[in-house]
């Protein structure tokens, strides 16, 4: 792309450069010039190769210019490097970039070689003497004053003084290298045919100017410069050439009047040669000659100028071959090709007229003699057959009121382009002249002449403003064409006779869909409005920085349709939609070619970073649509008011195209489900936000509606709840193995809970970290399953624990056979049999049964208090943690949501709560049936109260059970102490109660037992209240209660039991008690166990129980 500019511009300069020395050597600035050999005029030579310095020292010093020396210097000149006579010497240009061009030559440079003169070119004179001023040593190496040759052909103009100093030819030179950089402007063209006789740009220009001088003619102002007068503008000139408009310097036109001022602007901004605009004076002055009463806008320009311009005139003879075929060329055109007023009857006169201007061509060719005559003759009945037709009638004038050969359309248009385009300045065309005013109302006068309205003008002027703006790129010239577009009238503006004066100006032209007719302004506004919309259709692109300009597009494309919605629409399909549906084509075309070009980019980032492209795509659009949103859509939301909703949709539209494939093929998290989905969502997120923002009046949900939601939640929610349901798979499996290679031996002194509940609690954070790594839109839903997965693998882990333990009816004795009291001596040896015979079995069997060591239990116990009492830390990080990602992810979720999904904050892991609290009440009450059932068996259940309560008292067990607890207390923790406590005192008053009740035949208990056995059980209370340290008294009280009763009934007498057992019979059978408050069953075991005969007498008659003997 920059060497294409860089060419463009190089053709740019060479162009300019040709122009330039044309117009020096065809002016009066060089007093005499001397063509090289071969050449008869300035066309035969190749200006590329002439010396620009060389020329302008000529022109300084007023003496002859020899071309062939010219380029000469020229050749000469490029041995050398270019060299810039301005500026310090200590300042140099280089060709390369100096960092990329590594150290310097560390060599010596080569010599200097010496020039000679090139073989092409003549010799020098020995005679000759070389100029030692500076300005010359830069400008040329070697000058001649003659050039020896075969033909020489001058070129004569007026003499011109000297500069008055260096400053002038500086000021020259740096005007020249000042040129802006121009925009191609190919693509912009009238709607208009072309000419059928090929008539050129310059051939338009001229002859605009011709009529522009007829036009003035006819006010008077039409005079010839003097000779003075033009000495007088000599070295002005150069400095009109080097002058800016911002420049306060004295121009000609504040020493000349009037309209000849103004009219020898013109002269220079149209580029039009003194010669010329001599003889066109001249001619057009001696064409009025007896013409009484004729005004000269009325006469028959081209023809008038044949007459009375001679090729004596001219300086060559092709110079005047060339200026006559014009001058015929527009008769075919305004006459025949493009006339004002049809020829009906008269079309054989059309075909008179080209056999005519065809003798005239041809008549050059002729020797001298004949060839004036045939000229003569074919000019003289031109004038019959011409003046006829120019002068017909037309739009309601009279007979030679108007001469009609350049109003026909597309002529004058053209024409009137030209004229027009003398409002910029030559040497800096993004800027108005400074007489653009006095210009604009002389261009009024050829109105007459070129058939012009004052709609035609406005948009002429609107036209060649616009093409103007597009070449150089000069913002303010954009806005004078918004005040050129309002100022064109609208249709019920216009008058009757402009309305059908308008109607008849068309043209038939080839677009894209063929051939077309256009209407005048469709012919200039179609072009103005294709380029906008082609600009406005990427106006990421193109207007990447200017937004003042892109502000003035839109206004001149919505001016534009505002006027093309009123034409025919057969020519223009698009005006069927509306201003707004136009706004969003520019938003949808930009919209979708910047994505393009992200795209693009995308693809080349992504191979170089391995980024998901659909991630860093995400990323670069919502970059766009930020962009989008704050720079662009302010301008375009001042026409479509929804336009950044329509923007925003659009983006969501396109991503969404690349995204689906993706989405759709989404099994599994992955490091690019990972990537993508969070900038996906973060961009749905923000394009409804733009989409709920913008759209004031409420239609935001019309917008959203048509959205094609991505849905990320969903599916990510899917793989999600994949994911973490095989982590929770994985979390059982952990648990498990962490069970099954636990020794239950406290972690350390300080922990004494066991390594299997440290190692579930780091997979499951680890999980829970993993969970929350996920940086993908998550719903509650996906923290429900974690949760319930988390509480799962407690209660999992509790129940395992719990399994590991034996039963509690494994360990517990079973209770003797109940039997009634005998008298027989022999009932010790009878005790031992009978507790031979039947009891050894099950002492047997619960010894077989493997029981976990106290100290196991108690780490057991500690280990699941430590996971109960971890769940509140782990459950309150779990929800702090979806509260921040909530907050960082700005889902707009109704916040009922999350409590809709069947949890709250608080309950997450009660189950576990629920289970864990469970196996530590059942592990406590076992590890006290454990220790007094199991490990104090000996002592307490089997030999306390034998053979007699005074005999055997409960303080033989109290050394063994105090040694037992303070183990406990040893290893199991602070908070579980008082529940492990309370289970062995529960155990023990179980244990104390077997004993009375279910003690076997071997205990006896009496009626004086009553007050030990009430001693004992204080002594029992106290030792697990021991002295406040211990359990709370009320705890100890409650336990006890029940037991108290128990030893009360030892108290009452046999008679009085019996009595209550009678009776509490009878009510338990209406769901009483008896007045003494035990069951029946109690009353029985407590008269069982009574050594008296009254009580055994009664239950062997009432109940059958054998004697113990028995």
């Amino acid at each position: 792309m920059e060497e294409e500019n860089s060419i463009e511009l190089l053709q740019r300069f060479r162009r300019d450069r040709r122009i330039l020395l044309n117009f020096i050597l065809s002016g009066s600035l060089i007093k005499k010039v001397v063509m090289p050999p071969g050449a008869v005029s300035l066309e035969d030579v190749d200006l590329d190769q002439v010396s620009v310095d060389f020329v302008l020292n000529c022109a300084r010093k007023g003496g002859l210019l020899e071309l062939s020396e010219a380029i000469r210097d020229y050749h000469d000149s490029t041995l050398f490097p270019h060299m810039s006579n301005a500026g310090s010497t200590d300042e140099f240009f280089l060709a390369t970039n100096p960092e990329q061009s590594g150290l310097p030559p560390r060599r010596l440079p080569p010599p200097v070689p010496i020039s000679t003169p090139s073989p092409i070119l003549p010799t020098l004179s020995t005679s000759e003497s070389i100029d030692t001023e500076p300005f010359e040593e830069l400008s040329s190496l070697s000058k001649s004053q003659s050039l020896s040759s075969t033909q020489q052909q001058e070129l004569t103009v007026d003499d011109i003084e000297e500069f008055d100093d260096d400053d002038d030819l500086d000021e020259v030179d740096s005007r020249r290298y000042s040129r802006r950089v121009l925009n191609d402007a190919v693509d912009l063209v009238l709607g208009l045919p072309s000419f059928a006789t090929a008539i050129g740009d310059d051939d338009l220009r001229e002859t605009a100017y011709e009529i522009l001088l007829a036009a003035a003619g006819a006010s008077g102002g039409l005079i010839v410069p003097s000779k003075d007068k033009k000495k007088e503008k000599k070295s002005r000139l150069m400095r009109k050439l080097g002058r800016s408009k911002s420049e306060n310097v004295m121009t000609q036109s504040q020493h000349l009047s009037g309209l000849v001022s103004l009219l020898e602007t013109m002269r220079v901004q149209m580029e039009i040669s003194e010669a010329m605009d001599v003889r066109t004076r001249l001619g057009l002055l001696n064409a009025m000659v007896g013409k009484v009463g004729k005004r000269m806008d009325t006469i028959l320009i081209p023809l008038e100028l044949l007459c009375c311009i001679s090729r004596t005139e001219f300086s060559d003879k092709k110079s005047y071959f060339k200026w006559q075929k014009r001058q015929l060329n527009m008769l075919e055109e305004g006459l025949i090709n493009h006339p004002a007023v049809g020829f009906g009857e008269s079309g054989r006169k059309a075909n008179e007229l080209r056999v005519l201007l065809a003798k005239i061509e041809e008549s050059e060719s002729f020797p001298p003699p004949a060839a004036e005559m045939q000229r003569t003759e074919c000019l003289k009945s031109l004038r019959e057959i011409a003046l006829p037709l120019a002068e017909r009638p037309a739009r309601g004038d009279l007979t030679g009121e108007v001469c009609h050969w350049a109003d026909g359309y597309h002529l004058n248009v053209k024409l009137y382009e030209k004229l027009l385009l003398s409002v910029f300045d030559v040497l800096d065309e993004g800027k108005l002249t400074e007489e653009v005013e006095e210009i604009l109302e002389l261009l009024k006068s050829t109105w007459r002449i070129l058939g012009i309205t004052e709609t035609i003008h406005y948009t002429c002027y609107a036209w060649v403003l616009f093409r103007q703006f597009v070449i150089t790129g000069e913002q303010r010239i954009l806005q004078y064409v918004i005040e050129q577009l309002k100022k064109i009238p609208l249709k019920e503006q216009r008058g009757p006779q402009e309305r059908m004066h308008l109607k008849s100006l068309h043209s038939r032209v080839e677009m894209e869909k063929g051939f077309q007719e256009l209407t005048f302004l469709q012919s200039f506004l179609l072009p103005i409005s294709k380029w906008a919309d082609k600009q406005l259709g990427d106006y990421h692109l193109n207007y990447a920085e200017g937004l003042v300009m892109m502000e003035n597009t839109v206004a001149v494309a919505m001016l534009v349709r505002r006027l093309l919605l009123e034409e025919p629409e057969t020519a223009m399909e698009s005006a069927t939609i509306s201003d707004k549906e136009q706004i969003e084509f520019y938003v949808t075309s930009s919209i979708k070619n910047a994505f393009t070009r992200i795209i693009q980019d995308v693809e080349a980032i992504s191979q170089a970073t391995n980024e998901h492209p659909l991630a860093l795509l995400a990323e670069h659009t919502k970059k766009l649509l930020q962009r989008d949103n704050t720079i662009y859509m302010p301008i375009l939301s001042q026409r479509h008011q929804n336009a950044a909703a329509v923007s925003a949709s659009i983006l969501h539209k396109l991503y969404g195209i690349k995204l689906r494939p993706f989405l759709d093929n989404a099994e599994h998290l992955t490091e690019d489900t990972i990537a993508v989905f969070p900038a996906a969502d973060s961009l749905e997120h923000d394009i409804m936000q733009v989409i709920v923002s913008s759209c004031a009046d409420g239609t935001s949900d019309a917008y959203c509606r048509k959205l094609n939601l991505f849905k990320i939640e969903t599916v990510s929610g899917t793989l999600v709840l994949r994911w973490v349901n095989s982590q929770l798979a994985r979390i059982l499996n952990w648990v498990d193995r962490a069970i099954q290679q636990e020794r239950w031996v406290p972690v350390s002194p300080q922990q004494r809970h066991g390594n299997s509940i440290v190692e579930v609690y780091r997979i499951v954070e680890e999980t829970v970290n993993q969970f929350f790594a996920l940086e993908v839109p998550m719903r509650p839903g996906e923290l429900g399953s974690l949760f319930r997965g988390i509480d799962n693998a407690f209660q999992v882990y509790a129940k395992t624990v719990l399994d590991k333990i034996a039963n509690k009816e494994d360990i517990v004795p079973p209770v003797p056979i109940l039997t009634r009291y005998s008298r027989e001596s022999g009932i010790k040896a009878f005790v031992k049999k009978e507790l031979k015979d039947t009891r050894i079995p099950d002492v047997l069997k619960s010894v077989e049964i493997d029981v976990a060591a106290t100290s196991t239990l108690c780490v057991q116990l500690n280990s699941l208090h430590y996971a109960i009492s971890q769940l509140n830390k782990l459950e309150d990080s779990i929800w702090a943690r979806w509260t921040r990602k909530k907050h960082h992810d700005k889902l707009t979720k109704n916040p009922a949501e999350e409590t809709a999904k069947g949890f709250q904050k608080k309950d997450s892991f009660d189950g576990s709560r629920k289970d864990i609290n469970a196996a530590i009440d059942r592990m406590c009450e076992f590890t006290g049936t454990k220790i007094i059932f199991c490990d104090l068996r000996e002592p307490f259940i089997e030999n306390l109260y034998k053979p007699s309560v005074s005999q055997s008292r409960l303080e033989s067990v109290m050394e063994p059970l105090d040694m037992v607890l303070n183990q406990l207390c040893d290893v199991i923790m602070e908070p579980l102490r008082d529940r492990v406590v309370t289970g062995l005192l529960q155990a023990s008053l179980d244990g104390l109660v077997r004993v009375i009740l279910d003690g076997g035949p071997s205990r006896v208990f009496s009626l004086g037992d009553a007050k030990l056995l009430e001693e004992d059980l204080e002594i029992l209370k106290e030792f697990f209240i021991s002295g406040g340290d211990g359990l709370p008294r009320g705890v100890v009280e409650n336990q006890v209660a029940r037991v108290r009763q128990v030893i009360k009934l030892q108290g009452y007498e046999t008679r009085e039991i019996i009595e209550d057992l009678r009776s509490a019979s009878e009510l338990e059978m209406q769901g009483g008690r008896g007045k003494l408050g035990a069951d029946t069953k109690t009353l029985l075991r407590i008269l069982c166990h009574r050594g008296e005969s009254e009580a055994s007498q009664f239950v062997k008659k009432q109940f059958k129980i054998p004697k113990s003997g028995a």
